[in-house]
């Protein structure tokens, strides 16, 4: 089906419902909810997303689960095709999708489901073929692995008005990591948004402070599974640009909130 607001659907009897839409670089989609669960997937760009309890970014071929309810905002980090599948809560729940937001990352089983159930109408026969497909598209979105491209720390310890000692023992009580876990997790978030914008590897590892692109790339691999140079895959339907605008352009659009 075509991209419609997610309110259209909100009573129908479908466990999911999938759309598409391309979105412009730089679109702002202030904080706002849904309904039902968003498993929105970046066919290609790189997607930023902000609620009360951290900041994520979506690279592009992965997912970004929101569940419902929760307030968020996303921006568009160059031109992005987005595909969602809005889940109902008790769909969620029955698969076991987590209560807080995810990135995950997406098979190609899955980005071949996303696209087979964007022709499926929004209420469609609770047997048959597209019950199936959509049935196989949750379970399969459940079983995705997660990644870890989470920030949610609110200052450092000047900001804290705690000596680095006190701040770095605090740190590891109150988030279960030590900072320096912390900050290679946000230079990771970072990186993930430069590279996705075609920045050079070597570029990005220099200006995030690593003595080398080796140091980066085996930090990179080792908390997300693939070096630099290969975790950008190009996308299955076709290419899109990777230009993407400054993360300080937050201008607001008044497109309908994805």
């Amino acid at each position: 089906m075509t991209y419609v607001e997610d309110t259209l659907y909100d009573d129908t009897p479908c466990d999911v419902v999938v759309t598409r839409k391309a979105f412009a670089d730089g679109e702002l989609f202030p904080m706002h909810c849904h309904g039902r669960g968003q498993f929105a997937f970046a066919a290609c760009g790189v997607i930023t997303v902000a609620t009360e309890s951290g900041n994520w970014a979506v690279p592009p071929l992965r997912a970004i689960w929101v569940p419902a309810q929760v307030a968020h905002a996303m921006q568009m980090r160059g031109p992005v095709t987005m595909l969602n599948a809005y889940i109902c809560p008790q769909a969620a729940e029955r698969v076991g999708l987590p209560g807080h937001c995810q990135v995950f990352a997406v098979s190609p089983l899955v980005q071949q489901l996303l696209e087979k159930a964007i022709d499926v109408p929004a209420q469609y026969p609770l047997q048959g073929r597209d019950a199936c497909l959509m049935g196989l598209l949750l379970h399969e979105i459940a079983d995705m692995p997660a990644l870890s491209l989470q920030t949610g720390i609110d200052g450092m310890a000047d900001w804290a008005c705690m000596s680095r000692r006190t701040f770095t023992r605090q740190f590891r009580l109150y988030t279960g990591v030590s900072f320096i876990e912390w900050r290679q997790q946000a230079c990771l978030l970072d990186a993930v948004v430069r590279l996705g914008k075609g920045e050079p590897v070597t570029g990005v590892a220099l200006a995030l402070g690593y003595s080398s692109p080796s140091a980066f790339a085996t930090v990179f691999k080792r908390l997300l599974g693939e070096v630099p140079s290969r975790y950008f895959d190009a996308p299955v339907n076709g290419q899109c640009s990777a230009s993407l605008a400054p993360p300080s352009s937050l201008a607001p659009t008044s497109s309908p909130n994805p």
